[in-house]
């Protein structure tokens, strides 16, 4: 049986860089598992605001905070871990139904999404006692 950290791998970017500068490049089906078809990034929340909150049926995503820091509590209902995002090299993939809360950020984080989908809100869990009821009748 896989773990939790089996199944959500934190991945460590290669950085690039020299006297100028680092720079991080992540190619879809090359650095990440996953072909990329939507971006998107959360910035302004501070370290009381909670975002995600959900689970996906469809969707797998890597969190990256590109900026800052935060912290994301990840489940599938059984284990839980925290993963702390703290440097810019560094993401955690989320695959489909892995509950996910992201929260402690700090004032200056800007947290990148990379998905493997467009959006549909229909495959969104949004209520922890349904992802429940989900996860546990599967097993």
């Amino acid at each position: 049986m896989s773990s939790l950290l089996d199944k959500c791998p934190v991945f460590s970017f290669k950085e690039l860089g020299d006297e100028r500068g680092n720079l991080i490049v992540i190619e879809g089906n090359q650095d990440i598992p996953f072909e990329i078809k939507r971006v998107f990034y959360m910035y302004g929340s501070d370290a009381t605001v909670v975002r995600g909150q959900h689970a996906n049926k469809c969707s797998t995503f890597i969190l990256i905070n590109v900026a800052g820091t935060s912290k994301v509590r990840i489940t599938d209902g059984n284990e839980e871990q925290i993963i702390n995002l703290d440097k810019p090299k560094t993401g955690i993939l989320i695959p489909p139904m892995v509950w996910k809360d992201m929260y402690d950020f700090s004032p200056d984080s800007v947290l990148l999404v990379l998905a493997d989908t467009h959006y549909d809100g229909n495959e969104y869990i949004r209520n922890y006692d349904d992802y429940l009821k989900i996860v546990n009748s599967s097993i």
